[in-house]
């Protein structure tokens, strides 16, 4: 009996032990990974996020690179030579006077100084011009022709309240392009762009 005893009491202190080095493990396990789980995962993100930080660097330097090579090339070096021009000097003025309202997307007074401009060499069905002046600076809207319908009431010398969202410079244009976005006249909308159709025109 004494001996069956003695293998039982062994038996529960052996299990006894196994017991308390389980516990003491899942304690280790648990205090290590709330001393150093948030390094670890820190170091994780910091290891990730300069190979994202890198590919970002390396695509503006892509660009950086195409635009270069864009100054280098025949339209480039046109393009820079007209910059610098009376006339290109005047264009990139002309959009200093408006560039806070196209950031604001706010009215800007205008009057209509042609309804029928057409490019030279350019196609009779092809885009149409809203010619405009605003605080003594020529501007220039392009329509499709159904988008154009809509104004075909204006006549030169009307008084319009415009909206742009952006602008554009060329050579091979007399004034800055305007986004003809949204064009009213005695408080009647004639013309508002659409953009949930994403229509750049």
């Amino acid at each position: 009996m004494s001996l069956i005893k003695s293998t039982k009491n062994r038996k529960r202190i052996i299990y006894t032990l196994i017991l308390m080095l389980v516990v003491v493990s899942g304690l280790v396990f648990s205090f290590a990974q709330f001393a150093f789980g948030t390094d670890v995962n820190r170091e994780i993100k910091n290891e990730t996020t300069p190979s994202s930080r890198s590919l970002s660097i390396a695509e503006r330097k892509a660009n950086l690179d195409k635009r270069k090579k864009w100054e280098t090339s025949p339209d480039g070096i046109k393009y820079k030579a007209w910059e610098v021009s009376p006339e290109g000097k005047k264009i990139h003025a002309s959009h200093d006077k408006i560039k806070q309202y196209i950031k604001d997307f706010s009215n800007m007074e205008a009057v209509v100084t042609s309804v029928t401009f057409q490019r030279e060499n350019a196609k009779s069905s092809g885009p149409k011009w809203l010619i405009v002046r605003i605080n003594g600076e020529d501007y220039m809207m392009q329509y499709i022709p159904k988008d154009f319908e809509q104004l075909k009431s204006l006549k030169v010398n009307d008084k319009i309240i415009v909206k742009s969202r952006s602008a554009g410079y060329s050579p091979n244009h007399p004034y800055l392009i305007l986004s003809g976005d949204y064009i009213a006249r005695k408080n009647t909308i004639l013309f508002k762009r659409d953009f949930s159709k994403n229509n750049p025109c």
